[in-house]
């Protein structure tokens, strides 16, 4: 690729819904899409942790790829995950999504236990077989591997489609990387956006949050980028308890999170996928205080 598109905003990185039955509540996907795109949602992505990924099959993850493609009907960009654990594998979902209306892919590095080289390795293989912009999954947190900014930059260099980055550790770590790259990559913060202020003044192009709270924190992208920092940052602590309250792990997250923004979209009933988090009666009268506070989506 010769030139590449730039990517920017906040991009919700949806939940997956279940039917009573078990299998992918359609209905309530593309539900979710829609809200997402009415609330101004500069794009939209897909099968992260937050999508419960880990729980989906192949077939159920393309299911997925495919419902909300069609819901978008291309009128915001789509990112999805590509987790897969084989270079044919990567490569050979990566193209399902882009002909099912993909923008971008972002790769997932493989099962821990190499030299950080064999991931670089890997990762370049599957980008150099596409033909669409590539993103890099960096999260130190809830992932077992993780690479270096050398690593990361390494990739940048020598990859000329891999122009972006989903940077999930701190903000200063990923602040350094995009000094390093020169303004080549795209980064987008994660982690619900804790530090989605600092994130931005450090050159972050946007962020990759649940849908919770994706109405404020797409104000409050507004806000800095009109450099109504104060004001920015007053919203900011207004909803930071809640993704305190939701990001202390991802089972927390799956159990409450969903619960949250199903509350938000009128979805009076969640069907649970094994292995799941019970919720508890505190837990939920927190979602239910919270989701008076935030309204409908």
């Amino acid at each position: 690729m010769s030139t590449a598109p730039r990517f920017s905003g906040v991009y919700p990185i949806l939940y997956t819904f279940y039917d009573a039955r078990g299998g992918i509540d359609e209905p309530a996907m593309r539900l979710q899409v829609e809200r997402c795109i009415a609330a101004g949602a500069h794009g939209i992505a897909i099968l992260g942790l937050v999508t419960e990924v880990h729980k989906l099959d192949l077939e159920e993850r393309r299911q997925v790829v495919d419902i909300v493609a069609a819901a978008i009907a291309g009128r915001v960009p789509l990112a999805v995950t590509v987790g897969e654990p084989s270079v044919h594998g990567q490569i050979a979902f990566a193209r399902h999504a882009q002909r099912a209306g993909a923008a971008w892919v972002i790769l997932q590095p493989p099962a821990k236990g190499y030299a950080e080289g064999e991931y670089v390795r890997f990762l370049g293989m599957v980008a150099d077989a596409l033909d669409l912009p590539v993103g890099i999954q960096n999260n130190p947190v809830n992932m077992d591997v993780a690479l270096s900014n050398a690593g990361l930059l390494g990739l940048l260099r020598n990859h000329p489609n891999i122009t972006l980055l989903k940077g999930e550790g701190p903000a200063v770590q990923v602040a350094q990387l995009i000094e390093q790259g020169n303004g080549n990559i795209d980064v987008f913060a994660g982690h619900g956006g804790k530090e989605f202020l600092s994130n931005l003044r450090s050159g972050c192009a946007g962020l990759i949050p649940a849908p919770d709270c994706l109405d404020l924190q797409l104000r409050i992208y507004d806000l800095m980028r009109s450099g109504r920092e104060e004001e920015a940052a007053r919203l900011h602590a207004e909803i930071l308890p809640l993704i305190i309250f939701m990001t202390h792990s991802v089972p927390l997250l799956l159990c409450y999170g969903k619960r949250l923004i199903a509350r938000r979209l009128g979805i009076e009933t969640i069907h649970d996928r094994a292995p799941e988090m019970k919720p508890t009666p505190f837990g939920l009268a927190e979602v239910e205080r919270m989701s008076g506070m935030l309204g409908p989506l």
